[in-house]
């Protein structure tokens, strides 16, 4: 639950109860981070709700174990008692919260905020009213954006082959020049938003873009800039536990000067609300990948350009996944998250070694050990299996296996400033030496949000 550790902490300092027997047991177990053992125990007590002491405790433990409304009624009559006790209240508006009573959360945690509360409480309060802000946007317009900066190394800019790896096994020729691995620093630049427009209660519209541009150092390098901008408008209907979501999609990426490819598609998602800890989703996708020209240095012969037409690689892709999330009632607020997909790109040009059955997944753990930092670690993993003949791997088709780790740390320097350090270390390996590269780039941010 949601940074529940710094709340209940800041709560206990300001506390100020007389303890009873029952009270103690349910506050021991809550300590040791056992709510539903502290509910399980303070049940066995019903002769002490209404004592203001067993209340208190009573309220917090039963938040936690996942009955919200129990505990709300509890610290309500814990407040008929003691109306200035400012942990009761903290608590309170933390259930508020969770029974998505959002307009009384929000008052209380505005409240509390002016009172000048420890660094991590008042972290806390911002995360909580941030996704009251969120949660808003299915009855209220709303609407966000972001720049961001960034500066980097990228050990493999053009996902080249090692120098000297053979172009074709036993042939004398051997990759080199710009064709080989290149490493380059790097900036970059992003930007973002969205807006949420409710028709009627639980159907609403939105629509999100994201862009950014990574320029290389050095000249020579500037033909492997890359631009990525994505673009996603749709509907979003909630009902009960269920999340349905239908949108169409336009992607494009630039290569150096060139625009490398374009997408348009349509997606459609299903996500399941178990618990205030667990959901799942399921999803679809379809989109049309067409493809430009590349002005790339010849890796072989040095001075000679050459434009590439890629309108061979055009297809229509195909696409499942399904995926599942679990948050844990830990001070650290973990998060482990798992996707899983399936995809088939079919040719539009006849030219099957172009286009790959692919399966993924994708597996990550959030958390943050302290007020305002933020840990992600990830790996993920694509299976890609070609379906002609390639040229580089005669005379069969192309297999490949890529792996990915990331991790990334961040800080909030303020409710809009945040800075992160990003790391990415790959590979890719494959039946043909040529497609074969590692790659590891590292990166340092700055966003402004505005919210």
């Amino acid at each position: 639950m949601m940074l529940r550790g710094a709340l209940a902490c800041w709560g206990l300092a300001f506390a100020e109860v007389l303890f009873a027997a029952p009270a103690d047991d349910v506050k021991a177990l809550m300590e040791q981070g056992k709510p539903a053992e502290a509910y399980s125990e303070a049940k066995k007590h019903p002769d002490q709700l209404g004592i203001p002491a067993f209340d208190f405790y009573f309220g917090i433990v039963a938040i936690d174990a996942g009955h919200a409304g129990e505990g709300v009624l509890a610290l309500e009559r814990y407040l008929l008692n003691f109306p200035e006790n400012v942990s009761a209240r903290l608590q309170l508006a933390r259930g508020y919260y969770v029974l998505n009573d959002d307009a009384r959360a929000h008052d209380e945690f505005e409240a509390l905020r002016k009172l000048n509360p420890p660094a991590d409480v008042s972290a806390a309060i911002d995360k909580y009213l941030d996704s009251i802000r969120l949660r808003e946007s299915r009855y209220l317009l709303n609407a966000g954006a972001y720049v961001e900066f960034g500066i980097g190394h990228d050990s493999n800019i053009n996902a080249g082959p090692a120098a000297g790896t053979p172009v074709l096994p036993g042939s004398p020729l051997t990759i080199a020049g710009t064709s080989k691995e290149t490493p380059a620093d790097f900036g970059t630049v992003g930007i973002g938003g969205y807006v949420t427009y409710p028709v009627r209660p639980g159907i609403s519209l939105f629509a999100i873009g994201q862009g950014e541009q990574k320029y290389n150092a050095g000249d020579s390098n500037q033909q492997f800039d890359l631009g990525l901008l994505n673009l996603t408008g749709g509907v979003s209907v909630l009902r009960d536990k269920n999340t349905y979501r239908a949108a169409i999609n336009y992607g494009a990426m630039r290569l150096g000067t060139s625009t490398y490819r374009t997408s348009i598609g349509a997606l459609g998602e299903w996500q399941y609300q178990f618990d205030q800890f667990q959901s799942a989703s399921l999803g679809v996708q379809y989109a049309q990948f067409s493809y430009g020209t590349t002005t790339i240095f010849d890796g072989l012969n040095p001075g000679t350009i050459n434009v590439t037409d890629n309108s061979s690689r055009d297809a229509d892709f195909y696409g499942v996944s399904a995926g599942y999330r679990r948050a844990f009632a830990h001070p650290w607020e973990p998060v482990v998250s798992l996707l899983v997909s399936y995809g088939d790109q079919q040719t539009r040009t006849s030219n099957p070694a172009l286009t790959p059955r692919t399966l993924g997944a994708n597996l990550g753990l959030t958390f943050t050990p302290v007020a305002k930092w933020g840990v992600q670690l990830g790996y993920g993993y694509l299976q890609s299996d070609y379906k002609g003949t390639d040229f580089f791997a005669n005379p069969d088709a192309r297999h490949d296996r890529y792996d990915a780790v990331n991790a990334a740390i961040s800080y909030l320097f303020s409710r809009n400033i945040s800075f992160r350090l990003e790391a990415l270390w790959s590979r890719n390996d494959s039946n043909a030496s040529v497609y074969e590269f590692n790659r590891d780039l590292y990166a340092a941010k700055v966003r402004y949000e505005f919210k």
